[in-house]
C-alpha cells in the first residue's frame, strides 16, 4: 500500500465513467477549481492499486498524498474543508445540519433507486423508477423553497442532488408540468461552467439539451 501511495504525489480520484456518487465528488472538485488526476476504472474489474488502497474496492476513492478516503459523503466534506474557497456549506450550524440531513436522504433513498434503474432487472428498474419519481414529486416544496437545495448558494447538497437530476432523462423519468421547478433548478446548476467540467464524456451523452 505504501508503495502505491508514494507514486501519487498529486490529488487523485478513482472514479467510474457513469456513476452518480462519483459525479458528486467530481462536482465538488470542479466547484472548488481543484486540479487532480482522474483515474477512470471498470468497477467490475478494479485495478490492483485500488484494491490495495480501499478495502471495499469502491468508488469514489480519493488519494491525497498519504491520505486515502472513500464514500462520497466523507470525500465531499473533506474537500470542502481542505479547499475552503468557495465554501460549499453555510456557517450557521442549523443550516449545516439541515443540509447534512438532506444529503443523507439523497444518499440513502435516491441514490440506490438510481443505481437499481441503471443496473437492476427490468421489474426492479421499473419499480425503482416509479419510487424515485414519487420521491422527487414529494420533494417539490424543497425545490421551491430556495434558489438552490435548501440554501441560497450552491452547497454540497447540490453536488449530491444535481447529478441525479442530470440523469433523469436517461433514467426515463418524466416529470409532470407542476414539477418544472426541478428542471429549472437543474438548469441553474447545469449552466455553471463547473458542472460541465465535472462530467465525463459518457455523462455528457446522457442529455442533449445542454451545450457546454
Amino acid at each position: 500500500m505504501a508503495a502505491s501511495l508514494r507514486l501519487r504525489n498529486a490529488l487523485s480520484l478513482f472514479s467510474a465513467r457513469d456513476c452518480v456518487v462519483c459525479h458528486r465528488v467530481r462536482l465538488v472538485l470542479a466547484a472548488k477549481g481543484v486540479s487532480y488526476e482522474l483515474i477512470q476504472i471498470d468497477t467490475n474489474n478494479p485495478p490492483e492499486e485500488l484494491i490495495e488502497l480501499n478495502p471495499y474496492r469502491s468508488v469514489p476513492t480519493l488519494v491525497d498524498r498519504e491520505l486515502v478516503l472513500y464514500a462520497a459523503s466523507v470525500v465531499s466534506e473533506y474537500l470542502d474543508e481542505r479547499y475552503p474557497h468557495p465554501p460549499l456549506m453555510p456557517l450557521d450550524p442549523l443550516a449545516r445540519a439541515r443540509l447534512r440531513l438532506a444529503m443523507l436522504r439523497t444518499e440513502h433513498d435516491w441514490v440506490p433507486l438510481v443505481q437499481t434503474i441503471q443496473h437492476g432487472a427490468k421489474a426492479q428498474a421499473d419499480s425503482a423508477r416509479k419510487r424515485l419519481r414519487e420521491q422527487l414529486l414529494g420533494a417539490l416544496p424543497v425545490f421551491k423553497s430556495s434558489k438552490f437545495f435548501l440554501n441560497t448558494e450552491m452547497s454540497l447538497a447540490d453536488c449530491a442532488v444535481a447529478p441525479i437530476v442530470w440523469r433523469l432523462p436517461a433514467l426515463q423519468i418524466d416529470l409532470p408540468k407542476e414539477a418544472k421547478v426541478i428542471d429549472d433548478y437543474g438548469q441553474r446548476i447545469f449552466r455553471n461552467p463547473a458542472f460541465g467540467r465535472s462530467l465525463t464524456p459518457d455523462e455528457r451523452l446522457l442529455r442533449d439539451d445542454i451545450v457546454f
